[in-house]
């Protein structure tokens, strides 16, 4: 059995950052805290995420707005998205008991 086997593939866009009509308050508070820390860390990295899931623009599109290279932005977005995920789980942890 490979590393990781036994575990189930997971979009992170998905995980952190749902589409549907039924995400609930709680999420989307979760999402909002999880973003407000990460512009605290980095502005240009939340106004990323701000662009690409709220307004639905694509890297490239964002990468203009913001001025810095597509490179930059799917960087950017990656390290994001893994942040975001990170602050919104470790939230599920403390708020299970």
């Amino acid at each position: 059995l490979k590393y990781g086997g036994g575990q189930r593939r997971v979009d992170l866009d998905e995980a952190v950052l749902p589409k549907d009509n039924d995400t609930s308050l709680d999420d989307l508070i979760a999402l909002d805290e999880a973003l407000k820390k990460l512009a605290k860390e980095d502005l240009v990295k939340a106004e990323l995420v701000k662009l690409r899931y709220f307004a639905g623009l694509t890297v490239e599109q964002a990468a203009e707005i913001l001025e810095i290279s597509r490179a930059t932005a799917a960087r950017y977005w990656t390290y994001a998205r893994a942040c975001l995920f990170h602050e919104i789980k470790k939230g599920d942890i403390g708020n299970s008991g």
